[in-house]
């Protein structure tokens, strides 16, 4: 928070109220730096003889929730108190106010003040906040397009970075021990290699991951040595790597844990593997089933063969198969009662249990294993159940859809390997099912995943009520129309997308009746 003041008086001689300014960055983008949304707020309280006593500020703060934005925090804590010294907020406009997912969220915030005598300005909008119809509709199609405009930005981004890594660069995260990350241009040559914390400067950079130090692969590939030919544990890989004075790249101790996670990551066979956790929109974080990995195998130099990494998977798996499932379990319920929790790091970190990987072999999921023992997360695990309704609920749709295209008079080949239909040998057809979701906010958010892999003509997508149960309504997308693999829908979502919903499937069927030209005439 810094103090920004304008003249004691204006021109008039008229005594100023009083306002704050609040400005927030999410990136160094210059349209939107402080100094910019600061050079508006100033103009605009010159003109109606606004002092400006202090400003709130949020630099590189996403404005998708509430948490994390410090200085606005602070501000709606000055507003509920009662203590306010001024009679305004300034700000840019209102995709600065926030780019809520919940249009009501931005609008609650903006009550709080109102209720307290306080108005919010949008300094840089082509209306007057001042209570009016037209005013209170541009603004609520302002709050809708600067919380679209995430949704959209976020399922390009997302489209983005799976391509890329389908081309074998890497997106984010630690590089591991024995691996380095390189920083190549578009070209594909070398610039320097990047230490921890550092990013690319230039939009056109990539990255890659290389051999480390020799020292660092030689250590890698000692780890799977003792492992695969010795026949030594984890734990006493761990403890020769600690007596030596090793070190991991985070320079800690080795653990059982992360001797596990050298031995399990296929970067070191030199697969790029995308998409295992998901936090998209600052919504919380998702473990995604494996179908929703997207990888690209041997696109960077390997430390370890493949064969030798294929072994210690099946020691990892074989080792334990000795147990029954009631004496896995009973490990588990010990383990429990003696951490107070459970995780897949927990059980990996203990010396006389299975892996967490033996676990998610034998039952499953780690999940359906916690739900045995009568053990539930503090996370909310219950997508999996749903996902895997869903999953048998897909053939009974593409059934439904299949039947509904032969009564309207179509014919239709469903190919076996992959569901695509081919409907009177003129166009082919996916059918896909997406589950809703809920936001904090409550609101219904559906998120499809078209099958470009197929390149079907037509994606006809099923979009699974509140209860993931049965169908809510459908969306026929011609693949002309779709520029993007992903999309991310609400309850309405506009003319551009909507322009494609219906309530039943009976124009899909339409498209597939045939008459003869004597009952066209």
């Amino acid at each position: 928070m810094r103090s920004v003041r304008t003249s004691a008086t204006d021109e008039e001689g008229r005594v100023p109220t009083r306002a704050i300014a609040y400005v927030r960055m999410s990136t160094d983008h210059q349209k939107y730096s402080t100094e910019n949304q600061l050079a508006v707020i100033r103009k605009y309280a010159e003109r109606r003889a606004i002092e400006v006593i202090r400003t709130y500020e949020d630099a590189g703060k996403s404005g998708l929730r509430l948490d994390g934005r410090e200085a606005l925090q602070n501000l709606m804590h000055v507003v509920k108190s009662g203590q306010a010294d001024f009679e305004f907020i300034l700000v840019y406009d209102v995709s600065r106010w926030g780019r809520f997912q919940n249009a009501d969220e931005g609008a609650y915030y903006e009550h709080e003040c109102a209720r307290a005598g306080i108005t919010v300005h949008y300094c840089a909008e082509q209306f007057e906040n001042d209570g009016s119809i037209g005013s209170s509709l541009l603004k609520t199609v302002k709050r809708v397009m600067a919380g679209e405009y995430s949704r959209e930005l976020s399922v390009k981004v997302f489209a983005g970075q799976c391509r890329l890594v389908e081309l074998g660069f890497r997106q984010g995260g630690t590089p591991g021990f024995g691996l380095r990350r390189l920083l190549i241009d578009e070209a594909r040559n070398a610039k320097g290699m990047l230490n921890f914390g550092e990013r690319k400067g230039l939009q056109s950079d990539r990255v890659v991951l290389v051999p480390g130090p020799p020292h660092e692969v030689e250590i890698v590939q000692h780890i799977y040595r003792a492992f695969v030919e010795n026949g030594m544990r984890e734990i006493e890989i761990a403890e020769a790597l600690n007596k030596k004075n090793i070190v991991t790249d985070l320079g800690r101790l080795w653990t059982r844990g992360t001797v596990h996670q050298v031995l399990t990551n296929e970067k070191y066979i030199g697969n790029n593997v995308y998409n295992r956790i998901s936090f998209k929109l600052k919504r919380q974080r998702v473990a995604n089933p494996s179908d929703m990995w997207v990888r690209s195998n041997g696109v960077f130099e390997s430390l370890i063969d493949v064969d030798t990494f294929e072994k210690a998977r099946l020691i990892i798996e074989e080792r334990c198969r000795k147990f029954s499932n009631d004496e896995l379990l009973e490990l588990l319920r010990t383990l429990l009662k003696n951490k107070g929790a459970l995780s897949g790091l927990i059980i990996d970190e203990c010396e006389d249990m299975p892996s967490s990987s033996v676990y998610r072999s034998r039952f499953g999921t780690l999940i359906r294993a916690y739900k045995l023992i009568g053990f539930t997360p503090h996370r909310d695990y219950h997508y999996l159940e749903i996902n895997r309704l869903l999953r048998q609920m897909h053939p009974h749709v593409v059934n439904d859809v299949v039947e509904g295209i032969k009564k309207a008079g179509g014919r239709v080949e469903r190919s076996e390997a992959n569901d695509l239909l081919t409907v009177n040998s003129e166009y082919t057809a996916s059918v896909i099912v997406a589950r809703a979701r809920f936001t904090q906010a409550g609101a219904m958010r559906w998120h499809l995943r078209l099958d470009t892999g197929l390149l079907p003509d037509v994606t006809v997508a099923v979009r699974i009520d509140a209860d993931n149960r049965s169908p809510y309504d459908y969306y026929v997308l011609p693949s002309i129309d779709m520029s993007i693999p992903r999309l991310l829908l609400a309850e309405r979502n506009g003319l551009s997308v909507d322009a494609y919903r219906f309530e039943t499937l009976d124009f899909f069927f339409g498209m597939a009746a045939r008459s003869q030209f004597a009952e066209a005439a």
